[in-house]
Formats: C-alpha cells, structure tokens, sequence
C-alpha cells in the first residue's frame, strides 16, 4: 500500500480532492452525502455510491499523508 501511494504525485491527489472530492460545487456533494449519512437519509444505492465516490480523493489524501510522515 506504502508503494502504491508513493507513485501518485501530490498534486494529482491535490487535484483529485479539488475537483472529484468537491464537485458539483454549490454545495460540495460530499457535505450533503455526509449530513444525509449523520442523519440516517442515506438509504439509496445511488447515495451510497455517490458518498464512496467523492470521498475516495479525500481518503486518499489523508492516507499518503499517514504514510509519508513515516
């Protein structure tokens, strides 16, 4: 896993949380998947999907941070 996340240069994960982890823009999907999830709405595959989807880039990010601090 270590490997894997050294060879994604920081400014794709950057990029990746920019656009896939905050699109659409007005409100960032990703709060309204999470508010939906905090107050048990989240109950449709699609939302589930959704959530998954725009938080992997963010997932992501904070898992190279975790591992390049070592």
């Amino acid at each position: 896993m270590e490997q894997f996340l050294e060879k994604i240069p920081w400014g794709m994960v950057v990029l990746l949380c920019l656009t896939l982890g905050l699109a659409p823009f007005k409100p960032p999907h990703i709060l309204e998947k999470l508010t939906m999830l905090f107050q048990g709405r989240l109950v449709r595959p699609i939302d589930w999907f959704d959530l998954i989807l725009h938080s992997a880039p963010w997932v992501l990010l904070i898992l190279k941070l975790i591992f390049s601090r070592k």
